[in-house]
C-alpha cells in the first residue's frame, strides 16, 4: 500500500525539479530536516571553539593569568568537538537514511511504470536508455539527497554562523569578507548552466553508449556467425568517441571554474587577512580576535568556493530528475476498470468491421480489414514480410488500438474489455519467443494466476512435443535456462514458448509461425497435438508453411495491408493468385527434396 501511494505521487512530478525534490521527499522530510539541524549544530559547535580559543589568548596567555581554570576551558573545547563530531555523524546517516529509502521506493516506482507503458512508447524507445535512466539517473537523485543536500545546508550554516562570528567580533572585517561573495555567486550561477547543458549531452550519449553494449551482448552467437566483430567494434568506437567528446566538454567547464573561484576567493582571503593584521596593530582588535578571524574568514570563503561545485552536482542531479519525471510522466496504458470476468463465458466470437492501423501516422499498416469469426474456428494467415499479419493478430490483446473501424468479442466492443483481463484469455506464441533466465517449470508457469498442478505442467508439455527432451536435461524441469534460452536449441525454445501459451487454457490462441524453428517431422508432431487443443478455441494461425495452413477454416492472404484473397485451402488452390502459387512452389520443392532423400 505504501508503495502504491508513493507511486501516485510520482506521477505527478512537476517539470521544475526542486519542487520535485519535495515531492520526492515525502515521508522522510522529518529525517531530512533533523540532519540539517545537526548540520547547523555542527557548525555552532566548531565556531564555538574559536570564541573559547580567542579568550584563551586574549584572557589568560597575554596577561600570564594563569590562575584562571584553564583545565575547564580546555574539557568545554574538547567537549564541543565531540558534539560537533556526534551532530556531524548524525547528520551524515540521517542524509544517507533518507536519501536511501527516496531512491529504493523512485526505482520500483520507475520499474513498475515501464512495465505499464504503451508498446508503441517501447517500440520508440532503447533498452539502453531506459537501463540508463533507471540506473545511473536515479544513482544521481540518491547523491542528491545524500550528499548535495547536506552540503548545501553545512555551507549555509557556515556562511551565516561563521559571518555572524566575525561581526560580533567587528562589523567592518565582517562586511570587508563578504565582498566578494556576489562575484563568485554570479560565476557560480554560469556556470551552473553551461554545467548543466553540457552534462544533459553527457548523459544521452552515455545512454547510446549502454544501448549499442546492450544490443551486442544480446546479439553475440549473430555477431560471431557472421564475423562481424570489427564492424561492431567501430560502432562502438563510434559512439564511445562522442561519449569522450560529450565527457571532456564537462570536464573543461569542470575544471575552468576552479581558477576562477580560487583567484577571487584568494584575492578575498588575502584581503581580508591583511587588513585584519593592520588593525591588530594598530589596537582595533586583539591578537585573539586575529586568530580567530583567520580560521573564520577561511570558514566563510570556504563556502562561496565550493557553492559553485555543488551548484555543478545539483546541475547534473537536474538532469537526472528531468529524465526520470519524463519517464514517469509518461502515460501508461489506459486498462479500463470493470468488474472481473469469467474467462469460460468468452466464446470467441470476433467481428472486424473495417479495421485501419498504423503505427505512424498516415501510414497505415491494416487498411480497411473486415472478417468474422465464429467460436472454434481455425483463421490461417499468409502473406509476405510486412503485409499486416502479426499487426492484426497484436491488436486483439490491445498491444496497439486500432484508429479507425471497430472490433467486437462476443458482440461487445473490445475496447471496452479490460486489457488485462483480454491478455489472460489469449494465448500467444511469438515468431521469436523469450524465455526467462528461470526453470523449465517457471518459464512454462510463467503468468498464470491460478494454482497449477506438475501435472498441468507436464501435459502442457507434451502437447507442445518438448517432454521427451526436457526429460532428457539432468535437472528434467527444473534445468536453469541461461539468458534468453541461449542453452536450448531454437525448436526447443518454441516449443516451451507453446507450453506456456497452452498451460494457460486460453478462450483465444495465436500462433505467430510459432514452428518455424522446428523440423517437418516435430512440426507434424505439434500439429496434430494442437488440432485437438484447438478443438473449442478460436484460433489464428500465422505461417509460411502451406501444411500448417491447409485444415484452417478460414485462410487469409495479406498484401500490403490488405485481404486480397480468403476461403477454405481446397477453394484457394482452385483459385490464380498468390495462396496458389506459395502452395505449388513449395510442393514442388518438398517433391524435390524426397526424390533427393530417396535418391540418397
Amino acid at each position: 500500500m505504501k508503495s502504491d501511494k508513493y507511486h501516485r505521487i510520482l506521477h505527478t512530478l512537476p517539470d521544475n525539479s526542486f519542487k520535485g525534490y519535495w515531492k520526492l521527499s515525502k515521508g522522510n522530510r522529518g529525517t531530512i530536516i533533523a540532519a540539517i539541524l545537526c548540520e547547523g549544530v555542527m557548525s555552532v559547535c566548531f565556531t564555538a571553539g574559536f570564541f573559547i580559543v580567542r579568550y584563551f589568548i586574549d584572557q589568560v596567555l597575554l596577561p600570564g593569568k594563569w590562575s584562571f581554570p584553564v583545565l575547564y576551558m580546555a574539557v568545554a573545547y574538547i567537549l564541543l568537538n565531540i558534539f560537533s563530531g556526534l551532530a556531524g555523524f548524525i547528520a551524515g546517516r540521517g542524509g544517507a537514511k533518507a536519501a536511501e529509502s527516496i531512491v529504493y521506493s523512485i526505482r520500483n516506482s520507475v520499474f513498475d511504470h515501464i512495465q505499464k507503458l504503451s508498446f508503441t512508447y517501447h517500440d520508440r524507445m532503447k533498452t539502453g536508455e531506459l537501463i540508463q535512466r533507471s540506473t545511473s539517473d536515479v544513482d544521481a537523485i540518491r547523491l542528491f539527497f545524500a550528499e548535495q543536500v547536506m552540503g548545501l545546508a553545512h555551507i549555509f550554516f557556515l556562511f551565516i554562523i561563521n559571518f555572524s562570528a566575525i561581526f560580533y567580533f567587528n562589523w567592518e572585517l565582517a562586511l570587508l569578507s563578504s565582498i566578494i561573495i556576489p562575484a563568485v555567486l554570479l560565476l557560480s550561477r554560469t556556470f551552473f548552466k553551461k554545467i548543466f547543458n553540457s552534462y544533459g549531452s553527457y548523459q544521452d550519449q552515455d545512454a547510446k553508449v549502454s544501448s549499442v553494449l546492450q544490443e551486442n551482448l544480446t546479439g553475440i552467437r549473430v555477431v560471431r556467425a557472421f564475423a562481424r566483430a570489427e564492424f561492431e567494434k567501430e560502432k562502438f568506437d563510434k559512439e564511445n568517441k562522442e561519449k569522450f567528446r560529450c565527457g571532456k566538454i564537462l570536464m573543461y567547464n569542470h575544471a575552468l571554474y576552479w581558477p576562477f573561484s580560487h583567484i577571487l576567493c584568494g584575492i578575498q582571503s588575502v584581503l581580508g587577512l591583511s587588513i585584519a593584521c593592520l588593525m591588530t596593530l594598530h589596537g582595533s582588535i586583539t591578537l585573539g580576535t586575529l586568530l580567530a578571524y583567520s580560521t573564520l574568514v577561511n570558514r566563510i570563503i570556504w563556502p562561496m568556493q565550493h557553492m559553485g561545485r555543488l551548484l555543478a552536482l545539483l546541475s547534473r542531479s537536474s538532469v537526472s530528475y528531468k529524465r526520470i519525471a519524463e519517464i514517469l510522466n509518461e502515460k501508461q496504458e489506459p486498462h479500463l476498470e470493470s468488474p472481473a470476468e469469467d474467462g469460460h463465458t468468452i466464446k470467441g466470437k470476433l467481428l472486424f468491421h473495417d479495421v485501419w492501423f498504423s503505427y505512424e501516422k498516415d501510414k497505415p499498416v491494416l487498411k480497411g480489414i473486415s472478417l468474422e469469426v465464429f467460436p472454434g474456428q481455425v483463421i490461417a494467415l499468409l502473406g509476405e514480410a510486412g503485409s499486416g499479419k502479426t499487426s492484426l493478430v497484436n491488436l486483439l490483446p490491445r498491444f496497439y488500438e486500432y484508429s479507425k473501424g471497430k472490433i467486437l468479442l462476443d458482440s461487445k466492443p473490445l475496447s471496452e474489455y479490460p486489457k488485462s483481463y483480454l491478455r489472460e484469455i489469449i494465448g500467444l506464441v511469438e515468431q521469436e519467443p523469450f524465455l526467462f533466465s528461470i526453470s523449465i517449470k517457471d518459464n512454462i508457469a510463467y503468468g498464470i494466476k491460478r494454482e497449477i498442478t506438475k501435472e498441468d505442467i507436464e501435459n502442457a508439455a507434451k502437447a507442445a512435443a518438448i517432454h521427451e527432451s526436457i526429460m532428457e536435461f539432468p535437472e528434467k524441469y527444473d534445468t536453469i535456462i541461461g539468458e534468453r534460452g541461449v542453452t536450448l536449441s531454437g525448436g526447443q525454445k518454441q516449443r516451451i514458448a507453446i507450453a506456456r501459451a497452452l498451460v494457460k487454457d486460453p478462450r483465444i490462441l495465436i500462433l505467430d509461425d510459432s514452428t518455424s524453428s522446428v523440423d517437418a517431422e516435430t512440426e507434424q508432431e505439434i500439429r496434430e497435438t494442437l488440432e485437438t487443443l484447438m478443438n473449442g478455441r478460436t484460433t489464428f494461425i500465422i505461417a509460411h508453411r502451406i501444411q500448417s495452413l491447409m485444415r484452417a477454416d478460414q485462410i487469409l492472404v495479406f498484401h500490403k495491408g490488405e485481404i486480397i484473397q480468403r476461403g477454405n485451402h481446397a477453394g484457394l488452390i482452385k483459385e490464380d493468385g498468390f495462396y496458389k502459387k506459395v502452395f505449388e512452389l513449395q510442393t514442388s520443392i518438398e517433391a524435390e527434396l524426397q526424390e533427393e532423400m530417396n535418391s540418397a
